[in-house]
């Protein structure tokens, strides 16, 4: 028998690849015999960079003159895959910091990058972020003059949207000529009710009035831009949108591009099985996510599916296991994750028949 283990990472307790690895431990330890191919996946968040990497080998890692030397990926091709996450994202910060946070060091980056005569297209994961600025800190960085009333550059960071009165894009350095590419886990615009401030921003530490404070900056910012709202435009806080502003770009879900970068189908041609997994199982995640990616795959190619998540919104009997039915506690189930993840691995090659 022959199962394609491809799990998102669990996040806050396990890597994608620990996650694969558990679950591969625990299905062995009860059928040796079987054949496991490991494809951890990711879908354009914290990991992503990792993911591709492991599936081109002959990539290069490029280091990044920052403090907690991040890099990117040049791929073979002429691609550079540059990951939001491990430049500004949440996880890097000492504290949250709702209204101060941006997306500088990612523009200052990217128009590194796009001057990089090895580089023919970009292609940028925007998950994972710790900012609601309208993508204003990656325009600056591309070389654009964000300019309020004095003719002084606003300040960095949610807060200063508010004191915007021009852009100036003349300096602004060329996308590389094969195009830009984000990948993104959500098509929230990036103002209302479902826009960037009002579904993210809680998530970065941002009180209600602030919300309230970052959606009238989004709201500034796209009435000074011009730039009409588009579904994408709210992910990793509107940083497509302001992209968007400088560069022609294009969207693509993550998970799915993902799938594509790691040569996912071409190991499930012959497979038995798919098992895949995340640390929340609920009514997101068929939208764009690793798990509901993995099912349509699975679906399309008349394959078996079985899901080894955290928790799930709804009972799972027999489509797979939860970790917090078989440990004792939600905290045990988040801090011990691989060996739950083991033990979850084992009950699903136990249910299996040949």
């Amino acid at each position: 028998m022959k199962v394609v283990i491809a799990p998102d990472s669990f996040k806050g307790s396990i890597s994608n690849f620990d996650a694969a690895a558990a679950i591969a431990e625990g299905w062995h330890a009860v059928r040796p015999q079987d054949q496991l191919v490991l494809k951890a996946m990711a879908d354009g968040g914290e990991g992503t960079l990792e993911t591709i990497a492991a599936s081109h080998p002959d990539s290069q890692r490029i280091p990044i003159a920052l403090p907690h030397n991040p890099h990117w990926l040049l791929l073979a091709d002429g691609t550079a895959v540059v990951e939001l996450a491990n430049i500004c994202g949440l996880t890097l910060l000492p504290e949250l910091n709702p209204m101060q946070a941006h997306t500088y060091e990612l523009g200052m980056v990217l128009r590194s990058i796009s001057l990089n005569s090895r580089v023919e297209k970009i292609v940028l994961t925007v998950g994972g972020s710790s900012s609601t600025d309208g993508g204003a800190g990656v325009l600056v960085g591309l070389g654009a003059q964000l300019l309020n009333k004095a003719e002084l550059p606003i300040g960095l960071g949610g807060s200063g949207l508010l004191d915007l009165v021009s852009i100036d894009l003349s300096k602004v350095v060329p996308a590389p000529r094969g195009g830009v590419t984000c990948l993104v886990d959500v098509t929230n615009p990036l103002l209302g009710s479902q826009g960037s401030a009002a579904v993210f921003a809680p998530q970065k530490g941002a009180s209600p009035a602030q919300v309230i404070e970052l959606e009238a900056g989004l709201q500034h910012l796209q009435g000074v831009a011009g730039l009409p709202d588009f579904p994408g435009a709210g992910a990793a806080g509107g940083t497509p949108y302001g992209l968007a502003v400088a560069w022609n770009i294009s969207l693509s879900p993550g998970a799915l591009a993902v799938a594509k970068a790691i040569g996912f189908e071409s190991h499930i041609n012959d497979c038995d099985l798919i098992i895949t997994g995340e640390g929340r199982f609920d009514s997101q995640s068929g939208s764009g996510k690793v798990v509901g990616t993995i099912a349509d795959i699975a679906s399309r190619y008349g394959k078996q599916i079985k899901y080894c998540v955290g928790s799930s919104e709804d009972p799972l009997g027999d489509r797979g296991v939860a970790l917090v039915d078989i440990a004792p506690s939600l905290d045990e189930a988040m801090f011990n994750t691989f060996q739950w993840l083991v033990e979850a691995g084992q009950r699903l090659a136990l249910q299996q028949t040949d």
